[in-house]
C-alpha cells in the first residue's frame, strides 16, 4: 500500500512543533507525568555508522564512551540488610509519620540507575546532557524515554515528573524549523523537526535522522497520555509530517517507497528502523486523533518493510541501498519495532493477519537472539526489542519476554554496574548516556503495565 501524504497536515508542522515550548514552560500537569558504547569493534558490536551510508555516517561522537571502567570500580554484592558490625542492639526509633511504601526490586533499581544518569551526565539548569559539549539527539531521545518510562511506574517520587518537564525544555534545543543557513540541495526536507545535534545557535545542527525523530515522537505521545497537554500531541504530529514528507517517491528506485536514514540529500538507504517506528508513531497518532491518514501511512510503512526487507528467516534485514542491494544484518531492535508495529496495527484495525505476522517475527527473533547475541549488541537495541516483545506478550498472552528482559538486567546489575550505579558495556567496559538510559528503560518496562509503552 502506498501511503498518502495529506497536504492538510503539513502547514501545521511549524506551529505545533513550536508548541512544545508551551508544554515545557507551562508545566502545570507535568507533575502528573512522571544507544554505552565503548567504541565497539565492527565485528562484535553494531554501531550507528554501520547503518548509514559512507558519505553520511551518524556523528561518531554519539557512540563515544564517556568513561572507561576500572576493575576496582565495579559494584560488589551488597551486604545483607540486617547485618551490623559488632552486632550491637540499636535503639528502636520513635514513631514517625507514615511514609509511602519504599520502592523495591525493579522499580528501585530503575530509579537508582536514573539518578546516576542525572548525576553524571545531566548539565544542571540546561535541560541537556553532556557530550561535545552536548549529547546527540539519539542518546537524548533515550534519556527522555527513560524519564517517561519511569513516570509510568506506580510509586515513583514526584520529582520524576519535574524531571520530565526539564527533558521537554532540553528537547527544544534540537528543534530546527527549516535548515536555515545550509546550501540549497543539502537536505531533502526543510520541514520543522529535530536535528541530530543541538541546533543553532547553541550547536551546529545538521542532518535530521528519521529514526531519531520517530523515537522522540513516540515519547511525546506517551507524554500526551500522561499529561493530556495538547502541545505534546501537536509536536508529535509535526514529526509525523516530517516522516511522511520523507517517503521516497522516486518510482525508479528498487523497491520504491520507504523512509531513508536521514534527510541528507546524499542518503538513499531505506531502513527497517526508519519505517517500522514511523508505523508505530502513526498508530499512536491515529488512536489519539482518529485521523485515518495516520493509520494508512502506518500500514504503508509496515507493508513496505515486509515487501522489501523480509528475509527467508522470517526476520528483517537492516536496509536496502539505492542500487537495490539488501544489507542483511539482523539487529534485535529492527525485529522488535516490526513486532510492535504489527501488534499496534492489529489493535487499530482488528485485522488478525497483523497479529499473526508479529507472532511469527517474534518466534523467529526469540530463537535467533539468544542472551549471548543480545549481549553482543549495544544495550539500546535490546531495550527497544524488549519493549516491543513485552507489548506483544500483553496482547497474545504468551509471555516469554519478561523472563528474557529480567535475565538481561539481572546480569547487568551483577556484572556491568559500577559502584556509583553507572552501567557499562563493550570492550573495554565503558559508560555512556546511551547505555544508562537503556538500562533505566528496561527496569521501568518490567515495572509498569504494557499499555503505557505506546
Amino acid at each position: 500500500m502506498t501511503p498518502r501524504f495529506p497536504d492538510s497536515l503539513r502547514p501545521r508542522a511549524l506551529p505545533v512543533l513550536l508548541a512544545l515550548s508551551v508544554l515545557a514552560a507551562a508545566g502545570t500537569s507535568a507533575q502528573a507525568a512522571t544507544r554505552l558504547l565503548a567504541r565497539p569493534s565492527a565485528a562484535a558490536h553494531p554501531s550507528r555508522a554501520v547503518r548509514a551510508p559512507a558519505a553520511t555516517p551518524y556523528p561518531a561522537g554519539a557512540t563515544r564512551p564517556s568513561k572507561i571502567a576500572q576493575r576496582s570500580e565495579f559494584a560488589r554484592p551488597a551486604a545483607r540488610s540486617g547485618a551490623r558490625a559488632g552486632g550491637a542492639a540499636k535503639k528502636k526509633p520513635s514513631p514517625k509519620k507514615p511514609r509511602k511504601p519504599a520502592l523495591r526490586g525493579n522499580p528501585l533499581r530503575g530509579l537508582l540507575a536514573f539518578e546516576a544518569m542525572q548525576r553524571y551526565y545531566y548539565i544542571q539548569g540546561s535541560g541537556l546532557y553532556n557530550g561535545e559539549p552536548f549529547s546527540y539527539l539519539w542518546p537524548f531521545s533515550q534519556a527522555l524515554a527513560a524519564n517517561v518510562s519511569l513516570a509510568s511506574v506506580h510509586g515513583m517520587p514526584g520529582a520524576i515528573g519535574r524531571e520530565l518537564r526539564a527533558r521537554l525544555i532540553g528537547l527544544r534545543n534540537y528543534l530546527d524549523v527549516n535548515n536555515s543557513g545550509m546550501p540549497e540541495g543539502t537536505f531533502t526536507s526543510t520541514l520543522a523537526a529535530f536535528d541530530g545535534t543541538v541546533a543553532p545557535p547553541a550547536g551546529p545542527g545538521g542532518a535530521k535522522y528519521y529514526d531519531d525523530n520517530d523515537w522522540v515522537g513516540i515519547e511525546l505521545m506517551r507524554v500526551y497520555r500522561l499529561t493530556h497537554e495538547p502541545a505534546a500531541l501537536g509536536s508529535a504530529e509535526a514529526i509525523m509530517a516530517f516522516e511522511m514528507a520523507g517517503w521516497s517517491s522516486d518510482p525508479q528506485l528498487p523497491c520504491p517507497g520507504g523512509i531513508p536514514f536521514s534527510n541528507d540529500a546524499e542518503n538513499t538507504d531505506r531502513n527497517t528502523i526508519t519505517n517500522a517506528p514511523a508505523a508505530e508513531l502513526g498508530v499512536q497518532l491515529y488512536r489519539a486523533t482518529g485521523n485515518v491518514q495516520y493509520l494508512r501511512f502506518a500500514e504503508g510503512a509496515y507493508e513496505w518493510v515486509r515487501r522489501c526487507l523480509l528475509q527467508p528467516s522470517g526476520m528483517y534485514a537492516d536496509h536496502i541501498t539505492a542500487k537495490g542491494v539488501i544489507v542483511p544484518m539482523l539487529w534485535s531492535y529492527g525485529q522488535g519495532t516490526m513486532i510492535g508495529a504489527g501488534t499496534l496495527l492489529y489493535q487499530a484495525t482488528g485485522n488478525a493477519a497483523y497479529l499473526y505476522q508479529a507472532r511469527q517475527t517474534a518466534r523467529a527473533a526469540l530463537a535467533y537472539f539468544t542472551p549471548e547475541r543480545l549481549a553482543s549488541e549495544i544495550p539500546f537495541f535490546p531495550s527497544v526489542y524488549f519493549r516491543n516483545i513485552l507489548y506483544l506478550d500483553s496482547v497474545s498472552h504468551d509471555p516469554p519476554g519478561p523472563k528474557l528482559a529480567q535475565g538481561y538486567v539481572d546480569y547487568a546489575w551483577q556484572h556491568l554496574r559500577l559502584s556509583n550505579n553507572l552501567f557499562v558495556a563493550g570492550s573495554p567496559a565503558s559508560a555512556q548516556l546511551l547505555v544508562q538510559a537503556a538500562i533505566v528503560q528496561i527496569y521501568a518496562l518490567l515495572s509498569s503495565p504494557a499499555r503505557t509503552y505506546f
